[in-house]
């Protein structure tokens, strides 16, 4: 797609910087009330405009949830199921309506949300989901201190950005800056001096740590296993990896600070949209769990935070809202209308989220009052699919009993009021089923999982790679040791024969 083209608007137009961390969970920040949390530039960041304190990402793993958000339309539209299927060359993202908009566009850090990356443990691991091998997918290192500079390519990222907009700011165009870090992803490493400044004392412990056995929901007593979370997490581990978690934010916060300041330095900061935000979020021990992939809070609830010109200042909005909402507001901010684009080639016909504009300008309410995220991916046996409304989060599960939490009473989510409540169930089902068909959405991911397995364990077979291969994905993979190795068997393979034949 063409770059460069001069947009029809005439008259100065807002720069717009936008910092999409990695794994951060939306709720640890000061600003969001968190005691432990060290986030001065984040919480100063909110002083001088919205918090969105209910936004969610519109799926809990990396490359589904960026696609989502760099193409404005849900992850089943591009059947962007896991995170080896993320957006073609050919679909056409925010960046590129900001380009025919006549903006001077540059996206620094990893570009997440295309077709064709991570390893083949992701995409087996995917295809092979429901199938319910009960077997350790991936194994995630100790926490550990590192005092040589650990994260040094995120600070060399924010030291490009600085650049870009110094050079920026020299021509006629105005600018829209895609930043994201590798902070703050597992594994868990920090240095001493960021340790030091958070409080262990502080740090809440998750009140349902224990064995696989207390985990009777089906689908995370999977997500345990495969994860291989199936052992007890001590109170000590939890504790020294939130603290860990929380010391790789405020590394994160104090990079976001010379960010911010050379917007000061620049004097750009008063013509400049600032988003920050993230994929999704992180468990760091919460129901006994690391990574993401779940619908809990802590995996599935964003950071969002934005400031700018002619915006609120010190304002709350805490109706839930989206990823999927920051393509139309992007547009809003760039002053163009995305009908003028929709004709392009590869454009969809409208965008799936809402703009926040008018929140972030006056105290509207949302036409839409929910958020709605969905996951089809490894370490998740079968669609999942959530939406929250109000104090109530229901997650569907196609094929078992669903989830129902009253955040507002429950916030660590470990009473399900499914069956208690289920005029409450009905309510939000229905409310889900106006705008999605989760069964048709998971027949279609079931569907491509099954002709992707097939397709490739026939060569995988015929190369003679196949058993080793399934043996190294369902022995964790990544950092495997001699004693991990499991082969793969002939109970294991009887499992695979079984779910082929359901289909």
């Amino acid at each position: 797609m063409a770059r460069g083209d001069r947009s029809r608007f005439d008259g100065e137009r807002p720069n717009v910087l936008f910092v999409h961390a990695e794994s951060m969970d939306g709720r640890k920040m000061g600003c969001m009330g968190h005691a432990a949390s060290v986030t001065p530039n984040l919480d100063a960041l909110a002083e001088d405009g919205v918090l969105f304190t209910n936004a969610y990402s519109t799926c809990p793993v990396c490359n589904p949830s960026r696609a989502s958000m760099w193409s404005g339309k849900y992850p089943h539209h591009y059947e962007c199921w896991n995170n080896h299927e993320g957006l073609h060359e050919d679909v056409p993202t925010f960046r590129d309506t900001f380009d025919r908009a006549g903006y001077l566009t540059e996206a620094i850090g990893p570009l997440d949300f295309r077709w064709g990356m991570h390893s083949i443990r992701d995409r087996v691991g995917s295809w092979t989901r429901t199938a319910n091998i009960m077997r350790q997918i991936s194994r995630t290192p100790l926490p550990r201190i590192d005092n040589d500079d650990p994260w040094a390519a995120d600070w060399r990222r924010i030291w490009q950005g600085v650049e870009f907009m110094r050079e920026a700011s020299r021509g006629d165009r105005p600018f829209m800056l895609y930043l994201t870090t590798g902070l703050v992803h597992p594994p868990f490493v920090a240095s001493e001096r960021y340790m030091d400044m958070i409080d262990p004392e502080l740090i809440e412990i998750p009140p349902d740590l224990g064995p696989l056995s207390d985990t009777t929901h089906p689908v995370m007593r999977y997500m345990r296993v495969t994860k291989g979370c199936d052992s007890e997490f001590s109170e000590d581990l939890v504790r020294y990896i939130r603290q860990m978690y929380f010391a790789m934010i405020t590394t994160l916060d104090e990079m976001l600070g010379q960010l911010f300041g050379a917007l000061d330095d620049l004097g750009l900061r008063e013509n400049t949209y600032i988003i920050f935000s993230s994929d999704h979020g992180e468990m760091a021990g919460e129901h006994n769990q690391i990574l993401k992939r779940s619908m809990y809070e802590p995996s599935i609830h964003v950071p969002l935070i934005i400031s700018g010109p002619d915006l609120r200042r010190g304002a709350t909005v805490n109706t839930p809202v989206s990823l999927i909402d920051l393509y139309p507001t992007l547009m809003d901010m760039a002053r163009a209308d995305y009908c003028d684009y929709a004709h392009h080639p590869g454009y969809p016909e409208s965008l799936d989220g809402e703009s926040l504009m008018p929140q972030l300008m006056s105290e509207a309410p949302r036409e839409r009052d929910w958020a709605f995220a969905e996951y089809n991916g490894d370490r998740c046996n079968t669609g999942a699919y959530m939406l929250r409304q109000d104090r109530w989060k229901y997650v569907k599960y196609v094929g078992y009993e669903p989830q129902l939490f009253d955040l507002e009473e429950d916030p660590w989510e470990v009473r399900n009021l499914a069956a208690d409540r289920p005029e409450v169930v009905e309510e939000l089902d229905a409310l889900m089923g106006t705008s999605f068909d989760c069964e048709a959405i998971d027949a279609a991911a079931r569907a491509y999982d099954r002709e992707s397995f097939l397709r490739w364990s026939e060569q995988a077979r015929a190369d003679g790679t196949y058993e080793q291969t399934m043996a190294h994905v369902y022995s964790g993979f990544d950092r495997q040791c001699i004693e991990d190795m499991r082969p793969w068997t002939a109970g294991d393979e009887t499992l695979i024969r079984q779910w082929l034949a359901q289909q």
